[in-house]
């Protein structure tokens, strides 16, 4: 089943059913719930249905378990660990955006200078060499690779940056979300690889 919203409960759920809810953790990681890191395919199936939401969507995270393992749940500790996973994702990749866009305004500085020595140079061969086929081919190729100096950082900056900061505001909200657990009579296995988590949604 889609997320989906309703009058009494206004976020969209992201629903999963497990058998014990060490599912959702690293199992390679020794500290106690409230400390450890979200399992890689967990953080897969959260974000991969989040991202299927609006962007400005309020969300909600319930998970089912069978019942002694909801009677025994803390659920304060698992809201808490959640939510510390996904700030460290959004801090992540907040620095991930920074050391790109440093790296743009570097490249691009380089590339200004790569473009200003190019037209320099272009016009220096114009007075040295006579006009010819020759003489056009160096012009026209200096001007070429000081534009192509400058593909990269011009990407970056137009492009490659807002996927991050689209990511990071989701994270974000993960981070803020609402967390349930409530008992379930079938659970069903998280699924080790993001791209079967279809298999474990609900119907």
């Amino acid at each position: 089943m889609r997320p989906v919203t309703t009058e009494a409960n206004p976020a969209h759920q992201i629903e999963l059913r497990l058998q014990t809810l060490d599912q959702l953790f690293d199992p390679f990681d020794p500290f106690p719930i409230p400390t450890r890191d979200l399992a890689r395919s967990a953080e897969d199936y959260i974000v991969g249905w989040a991202l299927e939401l609006p962007p400005h969507a309020s969300l909600g995270l319930r998970f089912y378990v069978p019942d002694a393992s909801a009677a025994g749940a803390d659920v304060q500790d698992l809201r808490a660990a959640i939510s510390s996973h996904f700030l460290y994702r959004a801090r992540r990749t907040g620095a991930d955006m920074r050391e790109l866009l440093t790296i743009a305004q570097l490249s691009l500085v380089i590339g200004l200078s790569v473009l200003a020595a190019c037209i320099g140079i272009r016009q220096l061969l114009k007075d040295l060499l006579p006009d010819g086929a020759i003489a056009g081919f160096l012009a026209e190729g200096l001007v070429i690779v000081g534009w192509v100096a400058n593909w990269r950082p011009i990407e970056i900056l137009l492009y490659e940056w807002w996927p991050l900061a689209r990511r990071r505001k989701l994270f974000q909200r993960l981070a803020g979300a609402p967390v349930e657990v409530q008992p379930s009579r079938k659970p069903h296995p998280l699924p080790a690889d993001a791209s079967q988590a279809g298999a474990s949604r609900l119907d």
